[in-house]
């Protein structure tokens, strides 16, 4: 149980994290009951190629000083529309809106449970 409350509370701090650097329609699901290789997402658009990048630095650094983690990898540029940052338990889905809509990962993983979304 102890484990289960530190990812949970990663999740929120990255959603928190997004949420100070303006992202846009943040969401974090719980994807526990419907696969194995993760266990929530974090997903968010930005508005524009810079602030997909600052968001993504913000997210590196301020994880890295609270908590000492580090993403297993990242993936992505700004200028692709889509960054992903892999910290094993939570995944982090960073989107220009344009590819959000294109990808739709909330559509795909329709049967995941909502926990947050800021709009």
């Amino acid at each position: 149980m102890e484990e289960f409350l530190e990812i949970i509370n990663l999740a929120h701090l990255i959603v928190d994290l997004i949420a100070d650097k303006k992202g846009e329609n943040v969401v974090l699901m719980d994807l526990r009951e419907v696969t194995l290789f993760t266990d929530f997402f974090v997903i968010a658009s930005a508005a524009s190629e810079r602030q997909l990048n600052a968001i993504t630095d913000y997210i590196r650094d301020e994880v890295k000083k609270q908590g000492q983690l580090y993403p297993m990898r990242t993936e992505g540029r700004g200028d692709n529309g889509w960054i992903l940052m892999d910290y094993s338990d939570v995944v982090i889905h960073l989107f220009s809106p344009e590819m959000r809509a294109y990808y739709d990962l909330e559509g795909m993983w329709r049967d995941a449970n909502v926990l947050v979304r800021i709009q």
